[in-house]
């Protein structure tokens, strides 16, 4: 049986500080869209692929962000690893991001903030397997 708390207040500042980004990968989706409807022939096929990479990526690690959020009020972890792992899932979804859109930089190669990506790769399955623990470690 679920038993459904209260969210925490942490879990609504950072949830709530998530949600006032989302306009932001709405404009990334503009962006887009204009370069894939041909409208910007500026950027060739290897950075259209980075764009939507980072575009997506965006969109899905947001939402993971938030519902890392609201599971982070159930698992067993100390305060101080709790606030790091919040926002590390929220710093690996801009990083992740960042580092599709930074590496689109490179003509036909990744430019150098390729590196971002490999941060957030590594932020986020070190948040993900905390919580995880976490999550475990709180099972009655």
């Amino acid at each position: 049986m679920i038993c459904w708390q209260a969210m925490s207040n942490a879990t609504k500042l950072i949830a709530g500080i998530i949600l006032i980004t989302v306009p932001t990968i709405e404009y990334g989706g503009t962006f887009l869209l204009r370069i894939l409807s041909g409208k910007d022939r500026q950027f060739n096929e290897f950075q259209r692929s980075m764009f939507r990479a980072g575009h997506a990526h965006a969109g899905v690690l947001v939402i993971l962000a938030i519902v890392a959020q609201i599971l982070m009020d159930q698992a067993r972890l100390p305060e101080a690893v709790g606030w790091a792992v919040r926002i590390g899932f929220v710093l690996a979804a801009l990083l992740v991001s960042g580092g599709f859109f930074g590496g689109a930089m490179g003509k036909d190669r990744p430019g150098g903030l390729i590196a971002l990506l490999w941060i957030g790769v590594f932020l986020l399955a070190g948040s993900a397997i905390t919580l995880g623990i976490g999550l475990i470690a709180a099972r009655e």
